[in-house]
């Protein structure tokens, strides 16, 4: 049954304190106090799990992965996630508010070069190489400690620890990427898709994101179709059906209201662009789906 409306929560909602911006625990007393977040859920923060036992699956924005030992997941805010977990579970969570590192890092977007914090799924999934279960289960490990002692400048041996740790398997993110780019046409990338993140309700044709980083649509398309693979238009599609999947699986609104939402004139439109590129009409999609 398709639930009415996924829960969103922030670190404080979980901890039990309005204001912190941090959760660092193991995984099994985690979910033994939270078996709540089994089911479907959104969160306004960043995520890291790492399972250091455990098998089952674990969704993330309808993309299913298998869970096993000494696998990490990474997730930014907005994103909905749950799991189905067969038998025992642990590993570690980390949690932790958009603002926790920006005391400590003078660039703000600092996270965003990291691919497993860039909002695409197939990313933020990495099965640690043998060679860093170690090393990564004591950044862990130390994180906990500091966590509980609670010691003089513990807040910032926690923030240390945790670039360690975005470093340590930044590392094996990018070595695994088959592409590589300038400086210049990676910044333009990620300017492309943060003005798609900023503007896709209302922006929806490349000439338009093309007018906003001043290069032709033909030179934008080309960098995303060598650098990513795919089309400008396809990444501006593909993130309007993300949110069209969010909206549609909660039953809070009709088809009519999410259309007008993500920014077309009317339900009709909006059907026709879902099914052409989905093979499914909103309809069918929302009666299909399981979470």
């Amino acid at each position: 049954m398709v639930k009415k409306a996924f829960p969103v929560y922030d670190v404080g909602t979980l901890t039990g304190y309005k204001d912190d911006d941090i959760q660092i625990s193991r995984f099994a007393p985690y979910l033994s106090v939270h078996e709540n977040l089994r089911e479907a859920h959104k969160h306004n923060f960043y995520h890291v799990t790492l399972f250091t036992k455990g098998a089952g699956t674990h969704t993330i924005d309808f993309k299913t992965f298998t869970v096993k030992p000494y696998q990490i997941y990474f997730m930014i805010p907005g994103q909905v996630h749950g799991w189905q977990f067969e038998g025992e579970v642990d590993g570690y969570i980390i949690n932790f508010s958009v603002s926790f590192l920006q005391s400590l890092l003078q660039k703000p977007d600092y996270l965003e070069q990291f691919p497993f914090f860039s909002g695409d799924v197939e990313e933020s999934v990495i099965d640690l190489p043998e060679s860093l279960h170690g090393p990564v289960t004591a950044i862990f490990e130390d994180l906990i400690s500091e966590r509980e002692q609670r010691a003089r400048l513990s807040v910032d041996m926690i923030q240390v620890l945790m670039l360690q740790l975005f470093i340590r398997i930044g590392r094996v993110s990018f070595e695994r990427s088959p592409v590589q780019t300038n400086t210049y046409n990676y910044i333009l990338l990620k300017n492309f898709q943060k003005l798609i993140e900023k503007n896709y309700t209302t922006l929806k044709l490349p000439k338009d994101y093309a007018e906003l980083l001043f290069i032709t649509p033909n030179h934008l398309n080309a960098l995303c179709t060598s650098t990513l693979g795919a089309s400008a238009g396809e990444l501006i599609r593909n993130r309007i059906i993300l949110e069209a999947k969010r909206l549609l699986v909660n039953k809070d609104s009709t088809i009519t209201e999410i259309a007008y939402q993500l920014g077309f004139a009317d339900n009709s439109y909006f059907t026709k662009f879902y099914k052409k590129y989905t093979g499914q009409t909103p309809e069918e999609f929302r009666k299909s789906f399981r979470y």
